[in-house]
């Protein structure tokens, strides 16, 4: 504590109005350029990408012999992960212009300009496969590059031209599970016949590929209106009434809960089979009230459903379904 006379002594500093002025202006420059950078790499989508690769890897052969190699193979994915969210944004730049909920990022608004941008999503894309294939070859940078070129160069062209690309949206976000079996020697041991951790993946992969149906319809329906408006062809715009969207949703979550099933066979934790359970029966009953309903509030619990149950599963996976 400063001594009271010392207090006494210190002459009073008072900023004057042009240095507030000077620092609210830089406060309030980062927090805009904080911003257009979640806008751009779209932190929550890496981190479910993230913890996707983690369960994986853990499924595949439990803790990992090289814990700093994983975590430069997460590194990597995440730049990989923003560089396709930036390019997506290059790509759909006019038809976010179109929408209210995507106008206001950087490029759609010419805050970053296209080759600003293409330079930093190559950047993030380089150096993200780098990573993975210093840390752990070149198999896992493959499949973390297909899932970018998936994403990029023929899910985000779809969306303009068939209600079939949520299909193919899905395969791009099953990916990243490959990333995680490849990094933890997958292949190795399943040639060598330890056939559970593939086991346990492929059911992972089935989870994550049907999960994004429910979830994708019920983005599409909350946003059918702004996805019409800007010419992207999802089967809410197609069928406005949402029957469709509704009969896919239930149609993958009743397909979802097997699948979450066998998560549990190899490890045979009893508590992981109940996660499973819960998390996939939850889903199943939120894609069914959307289904009955088809209102905004409907869709919205379903949204919101879709993305607990599954951090849920991935979390159950990474703690009780290791191998036994």
């Amino acid at each position: 504590m400063t001594p009271p006379t010392l207090v006494a002594e210190l002459p009073a500093v008072t900023a004057g109005p042009a240095a507030v002025m000077l620092n609210t202006t830089k406060g309030s420059r980062l927090r805009a350029i904080a911003a257009d950078v979640s806008s751009l790499v779209r932190p929550r989508i890496a981190v479910m990408v993230l913890v996707t690769v983690v369960a994986s890897a853990w499924l595949t052969a439990g803790r990992p012999a090289d814990s700093v190699g994983l975590v430069w193979v997460l590194v990597g994915t995440t730049l990989v992960a923003a560089s396709s969210s930036i390019a997506n944004q290059i790509l759909e730049r006019r038809s976010d212009r179109l929408m209210r909920r995507t106008a206001a990022r950087p490029v759609a608004a010419g805050r970053l300009t296209v080759p600003a941008a293409w330079g930093w999503a190559a950047a993030t894309l380089v150096a993200g496969a780098g990573l993975c294939w210093t840390a752990a070859g070149w198999q896992p940078a493959a499949a973390a590059v297909a899932t970018w070129l998936l994403y990029v160069l023929v899910y985000t062209p779809l969306k303009r031209i068939t209600p079939l690309n949520t299909a193919v949206g899905a395969v791009a976000g099953a990916l990243p599970v490959a990333i995680g079996w490849l990094a933890a020697d997958g292949p190795a041991r399943l040639a060598a016949g330890d056939s559970r951790g593939a086991l346990a993946v492929a059911a992972l992969a089935t989870v994550l590929y049907l999960w994004q149906f429910p979830h994708f319809m019920a983005i599409a329906w909350l946003y059918r209106t702004q996805y019409a408006a800007a010419g992207s062809r999802m089967l809410t715009v197609v069928d406005p009434s949402g029957l469709r969207a509704a009969g896919q949703a239930v149609a993958a979550a009743v397909s979802l809960l097997p699948a979450a099933l066998v998560l549990a066979v190899p490890s045979g934790s009893i508590r992981m089979f109940l996660a499973a359970a819960v998390a996939g029966a939850v889903y199943l009953l939120a894609s069914i009230r959307f289904a009955v309903r088809r209102d905004d509030a409907s869709a919205r619990f379903l949204l919101l459903t879709s993305l607990g149950s599954l951090l849920g599963l991935l979390a159950a996976a990474i703690v009780f379904g290791g191998p036994a």
